[in-house]
């Protein structure tokens, strides 16, 4: 799985671009969104989705992690697939999307072509209070415990447990004590879990 690519641009669509990267021309599905926030320069870095089916190898590039998060998130709805959520994240910015989901906004999410009212309200139900929260997250843990947050929360995600649950365990701790090690993070918090 690819997290970023980085490398010149050979292409910039507000549907896809193209990078080239040692010498491989990545062709990166992108939302209207990330082409408008996308500055003017000769290179970028994108954070990569990568769907891959028996036909094709698909990438969706996104300016940042929040909005790959949220792309996530909506393919994770039943109905809701990439290029879905793609004309979802090109209608509509990553805040618009969280706030119409968290508040119930049905009519701004059917305000999408090809949205319809069930598809919105699955939406809706399926990631109310769900949606935005890796952003919140990543905010709160902003310091130097940043890295030993990630480290841990890898761990312990990679031992089976659910990563919003280990997420509130691994806050609870590093509140507690500040000074800790990914060890002593990783062994308190399977006491607790």
């Amino acid at each position: 799985m690819y997290d970023y690519i980085e490398g010149k641009i050979i292409e910039k669509t507000p549907t896809y671009m193209v990078i080239d990267t040692g010498n491989v021309g990545y062709f990166i599905n992108i939302s209207v969104n990330t082409f408008t926030r996308m500055p003017d320069m000769d290179r970028c870095r994108l954070f990569i989705h990568q769907i891959i089916r028996d036909d094709a190898h698909l990438l969706f590039g996104f300016i940042d992690k929040q909005e790959r998060e949220i792309f996530r998130q909506l393919i994770s709805v039943s109905g809701i697939g990439a290029n879905t959520a793609r004309l979802i994240l090109s209608s509509l910015t990553p805040d618009d999307v969280v706030k119409a989901i968290n508040e119930g906004n049905v009519y701004l999410l059917k305000s999408v072509k090809g949205i319809g009212i069930k598809t919105a309200q699955r939406v809706i139900v399926d990631l109310k209070g769900k949606v935005g929260k890796e952003a919140d997250m990543t905010e709160i843990f902003k310091t130097e415990s940043n890295t030993i947050q990630e480290e841990s929360l890898s761990a312990l995600v990679h031992l089976g447990f659910t990563k919003s649950v280990v997420e509130k365990v691994i806050h609870q701790i590093l509140a507690e004590k500040k000074d800790q090690t990914v060890e002593d993070v990783v062994k308190e918090a399977l006491k607790r879990l």
